[in-house]
């Protein structure tokens, strides 16, 4: 048995090791949410349990950009105000949500669904790079920024998909250095974000 648990019956057993297994949730926690499940009226627990399967049966990934949604395209590429001359690439589509928040940008995103890292076994041919190269054949596209994670293979990434697009005359941009090395985007505040975007500098 798991010292950090506490005894407890079969199925909140079960509960709390599955909260475990959630990033930020520690066996605390766990047990916490765990119990306060078990306290709460059977319907709360039948409506959590129905947004859990939802994400998994009802969403897909954007024809487009890439990001998730149950609508395609999303409401992103969808939207008719957005600036179509500018696509903001990004590691994974909890990116997006911040950079949204700031509301200085209002171009499309891209998103790649990881980072080359060959440690992990990640290869450039495993994320969606093909198909930003493909959505910039229009034309339409003057700048590209990029805002992977300010890490080693955040950096890499970057470095990498600038190559690629050199032959093609479109302006490739990264985020200011208002961000810490070896942060993660998703949890940057609003300010800091705000100010890596209005002082994005050319790569």
């Amino acid at each position: 048995m798991n010292p950090d648990f506490l005894p407890a019956a079969k199925p909140i057993s079960r509960l709390i090791q599955e909260f475990n297994k959630l990033p930020g949730i520690g066996p605390k926690s766990a047990q916490r949410l765990a119990y306060h499940l078990l306290q709460s009226p059977p319907e709360k627990a039948r409506d959590l349990a129905e947004a859990i399967i939802g994400i998994k049966e009802n969403l897909k990934l954007c024809s487009t950009c890439l990001n998730i949604t149950d609508t395609d395209p999303c409401f992103i590429c969808a939207d008719d105000s957005r600036d179509t001359t500018r696509i903001c690439v990004v590691e994974e589509p909890i990116d997006i949500m911040p950079l949204e928040r700031t509301r200085k940008y209002r171009g499309l995103y891209h998103v790649l669904h990881g980072v080359i890292s060959p440690g992990d076994g990640i290869k450039p041919e495993d994320l969606h790079i093909r198909e930003l190269l493909d959505r910039l054949s229009s034309g339409n596209v003057v700048e590209v920024i990029m805002a992977t994670n300010p890490n080693a293979e955040g950096e890499a990434t970057s470095l990498y998909i600038q190559r690629l697009l050199a032959p093609l005359g479109v302006k490739v941009t990264r985020l200011a250095r208002g961000l810490p090395f070896g942060g993660d985007l998703e949890y940057a505040d609003d300010v800091t974000l705000s100010r890596a975007l209005d002082g994005r500098q050319e790569m």
